[in-house]
């Protein structure tokens, strides 16, 4: 639960992973954000193919109170991370999520999270291909700041909730986990989702 942005993309052709790592490097060291670099140039021999080695390249950065940005890539040079090589690399059922890639910024807040997404407008635009950014705050598709505004404090307004009807109506003896989050979501649904007073 929390307000998150979802991406996709691959690496362009012809670009180079180093400068991109470098300006990522500057802008982490500017505000003081902690940050990763894998593997700073492409194998080119599995570039652009279906099939990728155990490498990752790229970059990741953390911004206070936020999840770990990656802006890291497979050999064939789509986006993924480390995480999602571990868990999605083997399994072929889910092949489609090693490439999903998202990063929750509610706790961040506001100026983070816009931050984040101008970041990713200015290098999407110069060194990814088939770029595919999904806001839940709608930031990226509008630029609205005011509903970014509204549609934060209905996410926190859910999150209060939430945790007030978890010390509301706490778990009973012998309730089984499943029928303790269906009494407590239809509690929460009752209530409006309003947090308590």
């Amino acid at each position: 639960m929390g307000l998150s942005i979802h991406y996709s993309g691959a690496f362009k052709k012809g670009e180079s992973l180093s400068s991109m790592i470098e300006e990522i490097i500057d802008i982490a060291k500017v505000y003081n954000w902690q940050y990763f670099v894998f593997n700073d140039t492409f194998d080119d021999e599995s570039f652009g193919d279906l099939k990728y080695n155990g490498d990752v390249y790229g970059i990741s950065f953390t911004p206070p109170e936020c999840e770990t940005i990656w802006l890291s890539f497979l050999s064939n040079g789509k986006m993924s991370s480390a995480m999602h090589l571990e868990i999605y690399g083997e399994d072929e059922e889910r092949q489609d999520y090693l490439y999903m890639l998202s990063v929750k910024t509610q706790y961040a807040g506001i100026e983070i999270h816009k931050l984040i997404i101008h970041l990713l407008r200015y290098i999407s635009q110069k060194y990814f291909s088939n770029f595919k950014l999904t806001d839940e705050g709608q930031y990226w598709e509008t630029g609205d700041e005011a509903l970014l505004k509204e549609i934060f404090s209905r996410y926190d307004g859910l999150i209060n909730s939430f945790s007030s009807a978890l010390e509301i109506y706490p778990k009973t003896k012998g309730e089984s986990f499943d029928d303790y989050f269906i009494r407590l979501l239809n509690q929460i649904q009752k209530r409006g989702g309003k947090s308590a007073q």
